[in-house]
C-alpha cells in the first residue's frame, strides 16, 4: 500500500494539472489572459508573449505624466524644479530633441537606448551631450532614461518631449505618439505667449482629445503683476476650456531655486554625497573595519542637523510664490485618480484588441479552408459533366466498331452460305416383290456439301479482306481506348488545375499582425503546398485506378477480338457440315419423315456469333450498361465520395480554427 500511495502521490505532482491562481487586481487579471492567450492550443508567437508582458509592466509602472508644448516654453526648466535638481538641460534654444523617461532608481544614473536596440550607461551629468539637438550623431538614438532617488518618482514617470513644432516633423510625431499613452499631460507654455493664434492651432490639433487629464501651466509668472498673471489665467481658462481641466500660473525659475533649497533635498543631496565618498573609499582602500570613515560619517551628521536647524521660512514662501505646490496638488488630486483607472480601462481595451486581432488572423486562415471547400463544391458540376461527355463522346464510336464487326460477321456467314453446294447421292432402297424378297433399288438424291477451301480463300488467302477489317477495328478500338484514357485524365486535371489556381496564392499567405501566430500561418501555408498530398492525392488515385479498369477492359475485348477468326469460321463451317451429314443419315433410313439439311444464312450467322461470343462483344460496345457506361458511373460515384470525404477533411481543418476563435472571444469576454 506504500508503494501504491507512493506511486498515486507522484502521478499527481508531475501529471495532475493545477490550476493556477492569479493574484488580485489590474496585474493578476493581465496575468490570467496572458495565460490564457499563451495557451500552447494558440501556437502563440514571441511577439505576443512580450506584449503581454509589456502590459503587466505597464501596469505596474509608475503613472506617467508628459511634459509638453512648444518649444523653447521652459518644460526642462518646470521638470528640474519638480525634481528640486538641475538635471535637465536648459537653453534658448530648443535643446531636448529626444524623448526623456524619468523615473525612479537607487542611484543617478542615464541609459540610451538605441534604434537599433542596444543599451548603454552614461553619468547623468552627461545628459547634455545626448538631448542637444544640435548634435548631429543624435539619429541613432531611440530615447533616453534618467534614473534619480526621489521620492515622487515612485509613483510618477514624468516625460520630457521634445515639443510640438519643433524644428523636426519626426520629433513632433512622437511627442504626439507619446501623449495618447500617458496617465497625464502639462501643458506648458511662456505666460506672454498663452492664448495666441499659433498656439491654438496646436492645441486645436493635438490636445483636443486629452482635457481630463491635462493641465495648462502658464510660465515665468515672476515677470508680470499679479493683477496680469490673474487676467491672463482667466483669458487661457476660458478660451481654452475645452482642452485643460485647470489652468496654473507659476514661476518655474523660482520654483527649482526654492526647491533646491528645501530641507529634504537638501539632505537627500549630503545622503547621496557621502554614500558615493563610503563606496569610494571602500573601494580604493584595503579596510579591515569601518574606522576609517568616522570622521566623515561625523560631518555628515553634523551638515544633516545644520540643515534641519536652518530656517526654512523664507524659502516656503518662495514655493508659494513660485506656485508649483498648485501643480504637485493637481497631480495628487486630479491625474493620479483619473490615470489609474484610465490605465486600467486602456490596458483591458488592449487585451481585447489582442484578442480581435488574433480572431481576425484566425478568420484569415479560416477564409483559406472556405475559399478550398467552395473550389471542391463548385467543380464538381464541371466534373461530373466530363464525366458524361466521356460516355457521350465515345459511345458512338463503340456503336460504330460494333456495326463494323458485324459486318464482317454477316460477310464470313454470306461466303460461307454461297459456299454451300449441292452434290448427287445414292441410296438404296429394298424392294419387296414376287420374285425377290431381297432386292435393293439405287435412288438418286441431292445432298449439300460446304466448300470450305474456297470460303477460306475468299475470306482470308486472296485480299485477306477480313483481316483487315478485323485490324481496322482493333486499331479504332485501340485509339479509343487511348483518347478516353486521356479524356479521364483531363478530368483529374480540371480538378487539379482548380486546386492549384486556389493554391497559388496560400503558398505564401502571411500573418498580418505581428503578435498573431507564426505557427499556425506556417502550418496553413505547408498546407496550401502539400495541396496534392492533402487534397489530390485521394482523386489521382482514383483516376489512374478507373483508367486501370479501363484498360483491363480493352484488353480483354482485344483478346476476344484478336481470338482466331479463321478457327472460329472453321469450327461453325464444321458444325453445319455436322448437321448436313445427322440429316442425311436421317433421311436414308426414314426418307418420307425427314429431309436433308441446308443451312440457312441466318443460322450461319447466328452460329459464327456465337462460336466468336458475339453477345459479350456486343454488351461491351452497344448495350446501355455497357463497360464505359459502368466505368463512368463507378468513377462519379467515386468522385463524389472522395469529394465529400475531402470536404469534410477540410470543414474539419477549419472547425478546429472555429473552435480557437470561440476561445478568443470567450477570453476578450472575461476581460
Amino acid at each position: 500500500m506504500s508503494i501504491l500511495s507512493s506511486f498515486v502521490k507522484e502521478y499527481k505532482a508531475n501529471f495532475e494539472q493545477k490550476e493556477e491562481v492569479f493574484e488580485q487586481g489590474l496585474v493578476g487579471d493581465i496575468k490570467r489572459v496572458r495565460a490564457a492567450l499563451l495557451d500552447s492550443k494558440f501556437l502563440p508567437s514571441s511577439k505576443l508573449k512580450n506584449i503581454l508582458d509589456k502590459q503587466i509592466r505597464r501596469a505596474r509602472y509608475p503613472m506617467e505624466v508628459a511634459i509638453t508644448g512648444q518649444f523653447s516654453s521652459g518644460k526642462s526648466t518646470f521638470l528640474n524644479a519638480l525634481l528640486s535638481r538641475n538635471i535637465l538641460p536648459t537653453g534658448i534654444t530648443p535643446v531636448t530633441s529626444k524623448v526623456n523617461f524619468i523615473n525612479y532608481g537607487e542611484e543617478y544614473k542615464l541609459k540610451i537606448t538605441y534604434k537599433s536596440g542596444a543599451e548603454e550607461y552614461a553619468p547623468i551629468d552627461a545628459i547634455a551631450e545626448f538631448t542637444d539637438q544640435r548634435q548631429k550623431d543624435m539619429d541613432d538614438i531611440k530615447y533616453l532614461t534618467l534614473y534619480a532617488p526621489m521620492d515622487i518618482l515612485k509613483d510618477i514617470s514624468f516625460v520630457d518631449t521634445p515639443g510640438l513644432n519643433s524644428q523636426s516633423q519626426s520629433d513632433t510625431d512622437t511627442t504626439r505618439k507619446v501623449l495618447r499613452d500617458v496617465g497625464g499631460i502639462i501643458w506648458l507654455t511662456l505666460i506672454d505667449n498663452a492664448g495666441k493664434m499659433s498656439e491654438a492651432e496646436v492645441l486645436e490639433e493635438y490636445m483636443e482629445h486629452f482635457k481630463n487629464k491635462s493641465l495648462c501651466v502658464l510660465n515665468q509668472k515672476d515677470k508680470f503683476t499679479p493683477e496680469q498673471v490673474e487676467t491672463t489665467t482667466k483669458y487661457v481658462s476660458e478660451k481654452f476650456a475645452k482642452y485643460f481641466a485647470q489652468v496654473t500660473p507659476i514661476s518655474a525659475k523660482m520654483a527649482l531655486e526654492a526647491r533646491a533649497l528645501e530641507e529634504d533635498v537638501l539632505i537627500q543631496a549630503e545622503y547621496n554625497k557621502v554614500i558615493d565618498e563610503f563606496k569610494k573609499d571602500l573601494k580604493e582602500n584595503d579596510v579591515e573595519d569601518l574606522h576609517f570613515f568616522d570622521e566623515k560619517f561625523k560631518a555628515y551628521k553634523e551638515a544633516v542637523k545644520a540643515i534641519q536647524n536652518k530656517d526654512s521660512s523664507i524659502n516656503q514662501q518662495f514655493i508659494k510664490e513660485s506656485n508649483i505646490q498648485e501643480v504637485l496638488d493637481f497631480i495628487e488630486e486630479k491625474i493620479r485618480p483619473q490615470a489609474a483607472e484610465a490605465k486600467e480601462f486602456a490596458i483591458k481595451k488592449d487585451l481585447r484588441s489582442f484578442c480581435d486581432i488574433l480572431i481576425k488572423e484566425y478568420e484569415t486562415i479560416i477564409a483559406v479552408f472556405d475559399s478550398l471547400a467552395d473550389v471542391l463544391k463548385t467543380s464538381e458540376s464541371d466534373i461530373l459533366e466530363k464525366f458524361d461527355r466521356v460516355q457521350q463522346t465515345y459511345s458512338k464510336e463503340l456503336f460504330s466498331i460494333y456495326n463494323a464487326l458485324e459486318a464482317i460477321m454477316e460477310k464470313m456467314a454470306n461466303e460461307t452460305f454461297k459456299n454451300i453446294k449441292k452434290q448427287k447421292a445414292h441410296r438404296y432402297e429394298q424392294k419387296n416383290s414376287l420374285l425377290s424378297k431381297d432386292k435393293y433399288e439405287k435412288i438418286e438424291y441431292e445432298t449439300y456439301w460446304i466448300d470450305s477451301d474456297n470460303v477460306y480463300k475468299n475470306l482470308f488467302y486472296d485480299d485477306q479482306t477480313v483481316d483487315k477489317l478485323f485490324k481496322r477495328a482493333i486499331k479504332e478500338l485501340k485509339q479509343i481506348e487511348l483518347s478516353s484514357a486521356e479524356d479521364f485524365r483531363n478530368v483529374y486535371r480540371t480538378l487539379k488545375h482548380n486546386v492549384q489556381r486556389w493554391q497559388e496564392p496560400y503558398e505564401l499567405i502571411r500573418k498580418h499582425r505581428e503578435i498573431a501566430s507564426d505557427s499556425e500561418f506556417s502550418i496553413t501555408r505547408h498546407f496550401a503546398a502539400k495541396a496534392y498530398e492533402n487534397i489530390l492525392r485521394n482523386y489521382h488515385r482514383a483516376i489512374l485506378e478507373n483508367i486501370s479498369a479501363l484498360r483491363k477492359k480493352f484488353a480483354y475485348f482485344n483478346g476476344a477480338l484478336s481470338y482466331s477468326y479463321i478457327q472460329t469460321t472453321q469450327a461453325t463451317i464444321a458444325h453445319f457440315e455436322q448437321q448436313i451429314a445427322e440429316s442425311v443419315a436421317l433421311y436414308e433410313k426414314e426418307p418420307t419423315k425427314f429431309t436433308i439439311h441446308h443451312p440457312r444464312e441466318d443460322e450461319i450467322l447466328t452460329k459464327l456469333k456465337a462460336n466468336f461470343g458475339f453477345e459479350k462483344i456486343e454488351d461491351f460496345l452497344t448495350s446501355k450498361r455497357n463497360y464505359l457506361f459502368k466505368i463512368i458511373k463507378y468513377s462519379k460515384e467515386q468522385y463524389l465520395e472522395i469529394n465529400q470525404e475531402r470536404i469534410e477533411f477540410v470543414e474539419s481543418k477549419k472547425s478546429l480554427y472555429l473552435d480557437k476563435i470561440n476561445d478568443l472571444k470567450a477570453i476578450k469576454k472575461s476581460i
